[in-house]
């Protein structure tokens, strides 16, 4: 059993994020459900309170987010899935030339090892990249203050961006369709939990979440079933997907975050302008919406763009096809990059 002191920890998060996104939300401000818990949960953390949720928790909110996103599904989206592989395939570029971008900059700017600079330059699959850091005896503090401190700023700035220029609207909440009947919720929530065991047990990247959209996503496609999550549990999903985003940076002490601050910000707007370039030619040359591509190409986590893809009212199947499509690029293709041009474990001892 959970000590007294974790539990109040717990609730202590949980009310933390709640507010801050509650006062997000009533400000009307844009993807404000997620920015404001996330932003709540990051302070408190900065100024000395011990902030997280359980994996159980954590499971229930991304398996959650995966349930709504998949009802945001519609026949026509499955269809329109034949001209995925184009982007997808621009996409891996996007992420190949961002990434050595992004460590050419670290390398030369702030004098980093070349395996610490590809694996902080590298987008998504945070978990992968901390495990091979430390197995290549990498500066594992600065590879997590780059990545954290990039989910951190796409998922405040994008939906910021997206009102600012017209593309989203500025209202805190993306219209939904009519709340699902308990019967048809029972059978989603099955197929959901279902699915994502299964896609837990073969070791599917982001099983919980991406189970559970699939499943929902199939329900939804094919006509099967209508109807989304409750209101309380939607907006729920949103604040706990701001807090897990929260709890990353909270845990990071002070001193590492300032240490690093000027290579995170100097290597994120290398990221950016990298995967711009993509964006604006696939925009010249395609009919695929800015907003869908914005997200589709931001170079952050997987769980904190497809909650932006939820709250934004985005099509959840272009958003996630690509960044599912990142992350097994990353979670495959990184250790050999890494191998091939960075420094080996007795090189880093030197």
């Amino acid at each position: 059993m959970p000590s007294r002191s974790k539990i109040l920890s717990v609730l202590e998060t949980m009310l933390v994020g709640t507010l801050g996104g509650l006062l997000f939300y009533w400000a009307q401000l844009p993807g404000g459900l997620i920015t404001g818990s996330m932003g709540a949960v990051a302070i408190a953390g900065l100024v000395g309170r011990k902030m997280g949720l359980p994996p159980p928790i954590s499971h229930v909110v991304l398996m959650a987010l995966g349930v709504s996103l998949g009802s945001m599904v519609t026949p026509a989206m499955i269809h329109n899935m034949a001209a995925y592989p184009v982007t997808i395939g621009l996409l891996a570029i996007a992420t190949f030339c961002s990434t050595f971008g992004s460590s050419l900059y670290l390398q030369r700017v702030h004098g980093w090892d070349r395996t610490s600079a590809l694996l902080a330059g590298s987008p998504g699959a945070l978990s992968q990249i901390i495990m091979l850091g430390t197995e290549r005896k990498a500066d594992v503090p600065g590879i997590a203050v780059v990545q954290v401190m990039r989910v951190i700023i796409l998922t405040s700035a994008v939906p910021m961006l997206l009102a600012l220029t017209g593309f989203n609207s500025h209202g805190a909440m993306a219209s939904r369709g009519p709340e699902a009947t308990p019967l048809v919720l029972a059978e989603i929530t099955a197929v959901s939990l279902a699915v994502a065991l299964l896609m837990r047990r073969i070791n599917f990247p982001a099983s919980w979440m991406f189970g559970a959209m699939l499943g929902s996503s199939v329900l939804h496609g094919s006509g099967l079933v209508e109807g989304t999550l409750p209101q309380w549990a939607y907006l729920a999903a949103l604040i706990g997907i701001g807090i897990l985003i929260g709890s990353r940076f909270a845990n990071i002490r002070r001193s590492t975050i300032v240490s690093y601050l000027g290579a995170a910000l100097g290597s994120f707007a290398v990221a950016i302008a990298i995967s711009a370039v993509f964006v604006v030619a696939i925009l010249l040359t395609t009919q695929v919406r800015l907003s869908d591509l914005v997200v589709a190409f931001s170079p952050g986590a997987m769980d904190a763009m497809m909650a932006l893809a939820l709250t934004l009212h985005i099509d959840p199947v272009f958003v996630g096809a690509h960044h599912l499509s990142r992350f097994i690029y990353v979670s495959i293709a990184t250790p050999g990059i890494v191998h091939l041009f960075g420094k080996g474990p007795d090189d880093l001892d030197d």
